[in-house]
Order: C-alpha cells, then structure tokens, then sequence
C-alpha cells in the first residue's frame, strides 16, 4: 500500500504522444507524481530502478506484447499493479489483459474518473471507496 498520492508514480506507457500527454495532465490534476513512456522497453528500464506506485498500459503496442511486459515488471518490481488500456475492446484484447494479470481494463478513450478511481484502488491510496468502474474478470 501507498502511504500517500506523494508516494505513488504512474507510470503511463502508450505509444500515442498525445494519450501520454493527456494521461500526464490528468494524473497531475489528481495530484499524482507521473512518468510517461513511449515504449514497455523504456518502462522495464525504470521500473528495475525500483516502482512503487501502478502502471497504466496500452497492451496494443508494438515491441514487447502485454505478456512479456509482465512478466519482466514482475521480476523488476513485483507486486505492481497494472490497469490495462486499448483502443480495441473485443475478446481478444479483453483475454491479454486478463491474461497479464491487469487489475482492471479500459477502452480508449478512457472515462478520466474511473481511471483515477481505478488508480486509487489498486494502490490503496483511496481508503475503502469502491472505484466507479468493475475490476477486470
């Protein structure tokens, strides 16, 4: 658990500059420290420094696929949480995200509170409130 939003980084991975960015701002505008990555190869760099906090992945990438970012995080950083995000909502990207252990899913574009509440869940950061959105089954 996170003792505060001071504690927690997002780390935000999405190849579209301009998911990034706009992730970025809405997590500042909640008050949580943010790092940003175009790539899971550049996230996996940083998160063997030490993460504390939740990952926020497009699992719709090119490069390293869902699984195998995962599996690398949970070597480098164990026990952190992971939301999952896509542009495509199908069965397919619902099974991956599943599959990679995602605590919850989001289809792009992403509903801005239900991700904050998603964020705040995972981490333990939002008391006993139950988010707005289902955890991934």
């Amino acid at each position: 658990m996170v003792k505060s939003s001071a504690d927690l980084v997002v780390y935000v991975v999405d190849d579209d500059s301009s998911v990034r960015s706009g992730l970025a701002r809405l997590m500042r505008s909640a008050g949580h420290r943010t790092m940003t990555f175009d790539c899971s190869e550049a996230l996996l760099a940083q998160a063997a420094q030490g993460a504390v906090g939740c990952v926020v992945l497009d699992i719709s990438m090119p490069g390293l696929n869902g699984l195998q970012v995962k599996e690398r995080l949970t070597q480098a950083a164990a026990g952190i949480p992971v939301i999952a995000l896509s542009a495509r909502d199908d069965d397919e990207t619902r099974r991956l995200a599943r599959a990679l252990g995602a605590r919850f899913f989001f289809r792009k574009p992403v509903d801005d509170q239900a991700l904050l509440d998603a964020i705040d869940w995972v981490t333990g950061n939002g008391g006993s409130a139950a988010p707005s959105a289902a955890p991934l089954r």
